[in-house]
């Protein structure tokens, strides 16, 4: 096969910027493996962190530790998406939630469990994440516990003696329960 001329091959660099500049317009996309998702065409969404407890905050190296979160949905929209819980910036659990469905369902409660099992002992901040792409206030998508869980070897020494056990609880101000 001959080279093309130059006139025959207008039409593919034509066609290439044309789905460059489809890919381009389209809103930007995560696969949902980051938690991330889209709500259906045309729908407003904000997800928002509202509470995040923990329970226990004294535990030895191979407990489970229970980690609460609850989320507001605070617009229109409806999608499935993850919602993470870091230990330190390390993924700790993520679960797949369903949001929008029913008007009147504006609060979810997950509840996750954190094995510890192999986690070196120390001191982990517990965060929370949920995101959807479209959302317009991402700064409330996430919120950290102030208090860290402290992890220690089985049969370690807890700072003040206390006992394992304990729990603590981070709520963002902004939330007003109804």
């Amino acid at each position: 096969m001959g080279s093309r001329t130059g006139e025959e091959r207008r039409p593919i660099r034509e066609e290439k910027r044309d789905a460059r500049e489809r890919v381009s317009s389209e809103p930007r996309r995560r696969g949902r493996s980051h938690g991330w998702a889209e709500a259906r065409a045309g729908d407003s969404s904000r997800l928002a962190v509202r509470q995040v407890a923990v329970t226990p905050v004294r535990a030895y190296v191979g407990d489970k530790v229970l980690v609460e979160v609850l989320i507001e949905n605070k617009a229109e929209g409806s999608a499935t998406t993850n919602a993470v819980i870091y230990a330190n910036k390390k993924l700790a659990g993520r679960q797949l939630f369903t949001w929008g469905r029913d008007v009147g369902d504006r609060l979810y409660r997950l509840t996750y469990e954190w094995d510890t099992s192999g986690v070196p002992p120390g001191e982990y901040k517990i965060r929370a994440e949920v995101y959807v792409n479209e959302d317009t206030s991402p700064f409330d998508n996430d919120l950290v516990v102030k208090q860290p869980v402290v992890l220690l070897p089985p049969g370690g020494t807890f700072p003040g003696g206390a006992a394992a056990g304990g729990s603590t609880a981070e709520t963002d101000p902004r939330f007003k329960q109804k």
